[in-house]
Formats: structure tokens, C-alpha cells, sequence
């Protein structure tokens, strides 16, 4: 390893961030280019933009490139989609290392970028900072493998458990919030580097949220809006009705010739009418509404819900990953707990880091791997 990787590699990873809510569907990814141990050039994909990392990179190089070293935080691609193959620009440009931080997550093409490049006289190494590389684009790797997004349950809790303080199930709405603004703060990070929001019906009936990204930062598209409501009880007046535009998406049990139906749909709403399976006549098929989002090019979705949904999801086994910020508070008996289910038998959590936001802390660890490792 050359005393340059860890450090360039560390600048190549804040590069590819910077593509949150600018690359989906296409992974996060940055480059930075060395010669003689000073950056020549750099940059991070974006999917409006069509160049690929290290295309933006060679770009800003030039002819510094040559005989340089590519640091890049995802395997080459050496395949034609959008664009051309990346392995055939590194070399015309005459790139004479290039370090990546992991493979490429799809099964189809993984490792074929690294062969086209030595096969050519390239020295290519893998894996500098690639567990940094790999959490970074867990979203991609997940739908790349199973057309499916990556979901990720985010709650607030106080200390004992609770959804709710004992207030706000009065409704008094001065006392609604149970963690900090900080935390309030991260929240809206995660919607950012999220697809898509998923909640169910009970929690537009008892809040009436608008559920958007409100981070400030700049996105590609907007957040998808998602409301399971099988008996579609959403309110036309809801706050998240009234600001449909595109990005409110319904998925229901009720058929779809009702005046309901037409009227939602006039104020912007998509609804899709799923047919219930036999065990459950009642619930909506979550693995059904996951296939879809998939379909739409959805990478990541956040889940946002009450009890009822939270204990479905987890049930269901489509979570991936929890999220959850705890308030130095206690509710006692509100009757809003984290997950209403029956004979709930999850495994631990892995790979659990815990985080402060303020006052709160946030603990965050995978109830399944992302990749498809065992």
C-alpha cells in the first residue's frame, strides 16, 4: 500500500458524497487523481450530469493523467450504458495505477473492471477504505442485486419505548415532538439521502405531516411520498394532499372506480389498487409495494410509521436497517409502542454504532446484510 492511498482515498470518499440526492439510481462515487503525490484532478458523479467519476477526474487532469494514480471509491465500470466504459477512457488517458475502495456490487459485472485494466499493464488494488465504500452505496448494492430498495425503519422514542408522550395523545400540539432539533435535523439528512418516505394511513390521520425533505440540500428528484392506506381514508385536505406535485404515490386495497378514487387523483395523487393475499384480506402486501418502488428506480426507502406498520415491516422481514433516536424522556402507559406485533423473534443487530444529537442519542445498527453475504 503507498502512503498516499489512505489519505486520497479518504478525499475520493467525501467526493462521492456529495452525490447524495444527485446519482440515484446510479451509485455514489468519487475520484481523485495523483501524480508525484499532488491532486490533479477530481470528481464525484452525478446522474443529470451523465460523466461518471472518474471521467470527471481525467477531465479535470488533462494531460497530468498520465502516468498518474486514480483513486476512485467504486470498481471501474467496463461495460456500455449511459455512457461509455470507464476502463477504456483510464486508458487512453494513460493512468498507470488505479486504487478503488471496493468491487462493484452487480453480480454481473463485479470484478471484470479490475481484469480489462491489468490485462492492459494497469496495476489495480482494491479494498482501501472499503467498508467506508460499501455503507456509502448499500442502496445501489441492495437494488442492483434484488430490484428492491433498501429500507431503513427511523423512530422516535422516549426512553421507555413510546412513540408518543402522554400530551400529544391529548393533542396538545405544543408537546408533539419527542426528540431534539437536532435529531430533528438528522432526520431530514436521512430523507435527503433517501428515494422514497413510506408511512401508513394512521400516521397522516393523527399528524397530518407534510413527510418532505427538508434539509436545504439539493436533489435530483423530489422525495417520493408513500401512504399505504388500504381502505384509502386519506383525507383530500390533508397537508400532504395539498401539496401533492408528482411525488405522492398511494397504495391501496380499495377498488379503483370510486369517486374517492377520481378525486384524489385530481389533486395529484397516483393510486394503485393491490389485491390483498388470502391470509391477511386486510393488509397490504408489503413485498408487493417494495417490487414496485423497485420497478420506479427507488434505491432507498425510509420508513416513518406508527406501531402497526413498524410491527408489519419487521414481521415481513423487509427491514434492513433501524434508525432509532431515543429522547431523555419517559411516557409511561400512552399505548403507542415501537412495534405492535405478536411473537416478534428478530436476530441482533450487527454493525450497532451509537450516536449523539444533542440531548438524544441514536442507535443504528442491520437486521439484514445489504450485500448477500451470509
Amino acid at each position: 500500500m503507498d502512503r498516499y492511498d489512505i489519505p486520497f482515498m479518504e478525499r475520493a470518499l467525501a467526493l462521492a458524497r456529495k452525490g447524495a440526492g444527485l446519482a440515484s439510481p446510479n451509485p455514489m462515487v468519487g475520484a481523485v487523481i495523483v501524480r508525484d503525490g499532488e491532486l490533479v484532478g477530481e470528481g464525484f458523479h452525478q446522474y443529470q450530469g451523465r460523466d461518471h467519476a472518474e471521467i470527471v477526474a481525467l477531465k479535470a487532469a488533462g494531460e497530468k493523467a498520465r502516468g498518474a494514480t486514480l483513486y476512485v471509491t467504486l470498481e471501474p465500470c467496463c461495460h456500455t450504458g449511459r455512457t461509455g466504459p470507464c476502463t477504456g477512457a483510464i486508458l487512453a488517458a494513460g493512468i498507470r495505477r488505479v486504487v478503488a475502495a471496493m468491487q462493484d456490487p452487480n453480480p454481473a459485472v463485479a470484478g471484470q473492471g479490475f481484469e480489462q485494466l491489468r490485462a492492459a499493464g494497469v496495476e489495480a488494488d482494491c479494498g482501501v477504505l472499503e467498508e467506508e465504500a460499501r455503507r456509502l452505496n448499500e442502496p445501489f448494492a441492495c437494488w442492483i442485486r434484488t430490484r428492491q430498495p433498501l429500507v431503513t425503519l427511523k423512530s422516535a422514542l422516549t426512553l421507555d419505548g413510546q412513540l408518543a408522550l402522554p400530551q400529544a395523545r391529548k393533542k396538545q400540539k405544543s408537546s408533539t415532538w419527542i426528540t431534539s432539533e437536532e435529531s430533528r435535523a438528522e432526520v431530514h439528512r436521512l430523507r435527503h439521502a433517501s428515494d422514497a418516505l413510506l408511512t401508513g394511513i394512521g400516521t397522516i390521520l393523527a399528524d397530518d405531516p407534510l413527510l418532505t425533505d427538508r434539509s436545504g440540500l439539493s436533489r435530483r428528484r423530489r422525495l417520493l411520498r408513500v401512504v399505504l392506506d388500504s381502505r384509502l381514508r386519506l383525507p383530500p385536505a390533508s397537508r400532504i394532499v395539498e401539496t401533492a406535485d408528482n411525488d405522492l404515490l398511494v397504495f391501496t386495497l380499495a377498488p379503483r372506480r370510486s369517486a374517492r378514487v377520481k378525486r384524489l387523483e385530481r389533486a395529484g395523487v397516483e393510486i394503485i389498487s393491490l389485491r390483498a393475499p388470502a391470509k391477511s384480506p386486510r393488509r397490504i402486501p408489503l413485498r408487493n409495494v417494495l417490487q414496485e418502488l423497485g420497478r420506479r428506480d427507488i434505491l432507498s426507502v425510509l420508513l416513518e410509521a406508527g406501531s402497526e406498520l413498524n410491527g408489519a415491516a419487521l414481521a415481513a422481514g423487509i427491514v434492513h436497517k433501524l434508525v432509532l433516536f431515543y429522547a431523555p424522556k419517559l411516557a409511561g402507559e400512552t399505548g403507542v409502542p415501537f412495534a405492535r406485533v405478536k411473537n416478534l423473534a428478530l436476530p441482533p443487530l450487527e454493525k450497532v454504532c451509537l450516536r449523539r444529537f444533542g440531548p438524544d442519542f441514536a442507535i443504528e445498527g442491520y437486521l439484514r446484510d445489504v450485500y448477500g453475504n451470509h
